[in-house]
């Protein structure tokens, strides 16, 4: 039996330049790093208009239930100015009992833990009586289209059950062990659109400004407290990220004005109940000042919370035992993909510690990569008794 180490794997992971949605080798990799430990492996393209090809994996082995799967991306984000860098981010380099490189800390390394637990607990367990299986995407850090949303689609058409899932990003604030994620807000995003009358700023009674309407409707909206939380999640907050007016001439007001936003929304709102809410601001205040609005949203997912079950409670017990800190749960942070697989399996997610993620140096230590593959191992071991 193949035995997987953490450290290397992550090393030769790293080394593609797997910038999303550029897959660069690192999926095929890995799906022979996998047919080697027994998994039957289905690397699954998909593609849409207007969107980029993505290259997922499902790889599972066993064929009995419960099936425990392990979630993941290959795909990292741009490394910006490589002379920013102290190592090449591409050429991962030990300094400091550090792993530097990008992808090192999300995620490339937790898969190498999970597979090098993997490898490790067939080695002792060759018939356990179940399945483990990875969900690895391509498309975690771009617009996750034709990522995991798709694989799990596919695998529902296959009446393909996972009975729980790790997502594998890195939770934990500062220290290994200190936070498992239960559930996340949910994101939508919007563009508001006013639609005036262009005229001379000399005379502005004969045009309608539709900058003015649109501070309004911004300063209305960032007035409406959301709500203030509750015990799984913190308040939801709007953010207005960009207004553009595209007007270069000093002595015209402009047609049309927007804005753009975006809302991470607790389990006390749906997206559906955030649109009503925007639009009826919107459509008063625009009517208010004679003008037209249009309004685009996009729903990168809804709210979710995974009640912690049993293998949410022996998970937890493992890390505290390893890292010697007992974790807490939480909701915090982005999107992940568990929005998705969540429609189809209870999750938690666990990883690396996320200090350095999408930053120059990007790193992780390999104390941290140790004790996160045996986390993992634990968790295998307990969940097959």
């Amino acid at each position: 039996m193949t035995i997987i180490n953490e450290l290397q794997l992550s090393k030769d992971l790293i080394r593609f330049q797997s910038v999303t949605p550029k897959d660069a080798g690192a999926i095929k990799f890995l799906s022979k790093k996998l047919k080697k430990l027994g998994f039957n492996c289905k690397i699954l393209e998909f593609k849409g208009k207007g969107s980029k090809p993505i290259k997922n994996l499902y790889a599972r082995i066993g064929k009995k239930r419960p099936n425990l799967c392990y979630a993941g991306h290959t795909d990292v984000v741009p490394p910006g100015n490589f002379k920013d860098w102290t190592v090449n981010p591409f050429k991962p380099t030990i300094k400091k009992n550090h792993l530097i490189g990008r992808g090192a800390n999300d995620m490339k390394s937790s898969i190498a833990c999970f597979a090098a637990a993997v490898s490790k607990f067939l080695q002792k367990n060759k018939n356990f009586n179940g399945s483990i299986s990875f969900l690895i995407t391509g498309d975690e850090e771009g617009f996750a289209i034709n990522g995991t949303k798709k694989v799990v689609d596919y695998l529902k058409k296959r009446n393909e059950k996972i009975d729980f899932c790790i997502v594998g990003e890195p939770t934990n604030p500062n220290k290994l062990g200190e936070m498992i994620k239960i559930g996340r807000r949910g994101s939508i995003s919007g563009t508001i659109m006013i639609l005036g009358s262009q005229g001379h700023v000399a005379y502005p009674h004969l045009s309608n400004n539709p900058i003015n309407t649109l501070i309004k409707i911004c300063k209305k909206l960032k007035e409406q407290k959301l709500d203030k939380g509750n015990k799984n999640f913190q308040p939801s907050n709007l953010e207005f990220t960009s207004i553009n007016v595209d007007n270069k001439a000093t002595n015209v007001i402009p047609a049309r004005a927007q804005a753009q936003f975006n809302i991470r929304f607790n389990n006390l709102h749906t997206s559906r109940n955030l649109k009503k809410k925007i639009n009826l601001v919107v459509k008063k205040l625009s009517k208010k000042n004679k003008c037209k609005f249009k309004i685009d949203y996009h729903v990168s997912g809804e709210s979710f919370l995974t009640k912690p079950n049993k293998t949410i409670y022996m998970a937890k017990n493992i890390i505290k035992k390893i890292t010697k800190i007992t974790p807490v749960f939480s909701t915090t942070g982005g999107t992940s993909d568990a929005r998705f697989i969540r429609k189809i399996s209870p999750c938690l997610e666990f990883g690396l510690v996320n200090k350095t993620m999408h930053r120059v140096d990007e790193c992780v230590s390999l104390k941290d990569l140790k004790n996160l593959s045996k986390i993992y191992h634990n968790i295998l071991e307990d969940y097959f008794k």
